[in-house]
């Protein structure tokens, strides 16, 4: 496999951390793959086929690593897909802290601040 980190997920790496970045760079350049906009009317069918087709782009790239996140079935179906080619698929981890604001009219107002952690592996 080759010296890059491919980003696959809803989240641009120019608005990562410094630390995420570093962690990222351990694995080679990083490379940004934007996630696909899947509705929630796609069936199972048009999900599969969408994974299918990104899997044959990333595997073309021999990525070191994938980080993968998004929305669920389409992410189950392309780290399958990933895994059994070999190529090793990340997730990233964070903290997740969260402000709450009780406001005067009864409301509740949450702050969600998310600080990464680690890169967690798909069975690679």
């Amino acid at each position: 496999m080759g010296d890059i980190f491919i980003n696959h997920s809803n989240h641009p790496s120019t608005f990562w951390s410094e630390e995420e970045r570093r962690a990222a760079e351990v694995y080679g350049r990083i490379v940004d793959m934007a996630f696909p906009a899947i509705s929630p009317s796609a069936n199972e069918l048009e999900v599969d086929e969408l994974a299918e087709a990104n899997a044959a782009c990333i595997i073309a790239q021999e990525p070191a690593v994938v980080l993968c996140q998004g929305e669920y079935t389409y992410t189950y179906a392309l780290v399958k897909r990933l895994l059994a080619k070999g190529v090793c698929v990340v997730a990233a981890c964070s903290e997740r802290m969260v402000e709450e604001h009780h406001e005067p009219d009864g409301s509740t107002r949450r702050i969600s601040q998310f600080r990464f952690t680690r890169f967690r592996c798909y069975g690679c």
